[in-house]
């Protein structure tokens, strides 16, 4: 009962589009290294060539090639799993195996090769129409808050009583 988010990016459209697999079709992908080809037409995508680029487990640890087993806590420079810091700097991160397995929760793919169909069509524009659906949604009036005015009220003004009126 292995699922997977798939992020299948298109390098010449500059979109990326996103869906879910289980059971059968993600069977096709258990055991696959990172770098290694699939065919579109496993996962619905007749005519397309597709490379495994990446990953994350369910904990969110990216998957990095060279790495054997499921998890390692390793030393790296500014590379995958690790932005950088300084020039030189290594730091010790936490990062998956380049297998996967059912401990894998997301697959990055690149397509190599455009099958007859286009994505947006397969997916049903599903990342390509947001632009179009932010405008047609009607936009909210912000409301300003009404300025209070504060009313102060005049202090008693202090009467200064001189000695001979103290007298009387």
């Amino acid at each position: 009962m292995a699922s997977f988010k798939l992020n299948i990016a298109d390098s010449k459209e500059g979109k990326c589009y996103k869906t879910e697999i289980k059971d059968a079709q993600a069977a096709a992908f258990m055991g696959l290294n990172l770098g290694e080809k699939v065919d579109g037409s496993k996962i619905g995508m007749d005519g397309y060539e597709l490379e495994v680029a990446g990953g994350t487990d369910y904990c969110g640890f990216p998957m990095r090639k060279g790495i054997l087993g499921e998890r390692k806590r390793i030393a790296i420079y500014k590379s995958t799993g690790f932005k950088g810091g300084r020039p030189g700097m290594r730091k010790r991160k936490t990062v998956c195996g380049h297998k996967i397995s059912d401990k894998i929760s997301a697959i990055n793919l690149k397509v190599l090769k455009v099958g007859s169909k286009k994505l947006v069509d397969i997916f049903g524009g599903a990342s390509g129409d947001s632009a179009e659906k932010k405008e047609e949604a009607p936009k909210e009036e912000k409301k300003e808050a009404p300025v209070k005015e504060e009313k102060k009220e005049a202090a008693p003004e202090k009467k200064e009583i001189s000695k001979e009126e103290k007298k009387e």
